[in-house]
């Protein structure tokens, strides 16, 4: 029974010691004109149903990537990705530029009026504005 308590005990402090998931966001240009989106029409954008304005995706590998494409469009990875082959392959869309992380993003956001992007929370500044967190 001691030795079960001892696991027990570890285990949580193991669990507490974990870092909290991040929140991932979604941003445009601090200049541009939104100031919210709903999730229906982040989600169009980032799955090429809408090209009025131009998605920034992180890296494939990225934490965010996963995360941002879960909360919003209820895909996985393996769903996206596929969804983007066909689009591309039948000449319908074109893929979301990829760059590696939050700062990519937000550097890509911050130059293009029209582009959209997602980052964590944590990294926003005064060069990109929230349109969506979904909290």
């Amino acid at each position: 029974m001691n030795q079960l308590f001892k696991a027990s005990v570890t285990l949580s402090v193991l669990l507490l010691a974990l870092p909290a998931a991040a929140e991932v966001v979604v941003v445009v240009n601090a200049k541009a004109a939104e100031s919210s989106l709903t999730k229906d029409q982040v989600s169009q954008f980032f799955l090429g149903k809408s090209t009025a304005m131009t998605p920034v995706d992180q890296a494939e590998n990225a934490p965010a990537r996963a995360e941002f494409y879960k909360k919003v469009t209820d895909k996985d990875p393996s769903q996206i990705k596929a969804l983007w082959s066909k689009l591309v392959f039948t000449g319908k869309a074109t893929m979301p530029k990829e760059v590696g992380d939050n700062a990519g993003v937000k550097k890509a956001v911050a130059a293009d009026p029209k582009a959209i992007g997602y980052i964590d929370k944590s990294a926003v500044d005064a060069s990109v504005k929230v349109v969506y967190s979904g909290s």
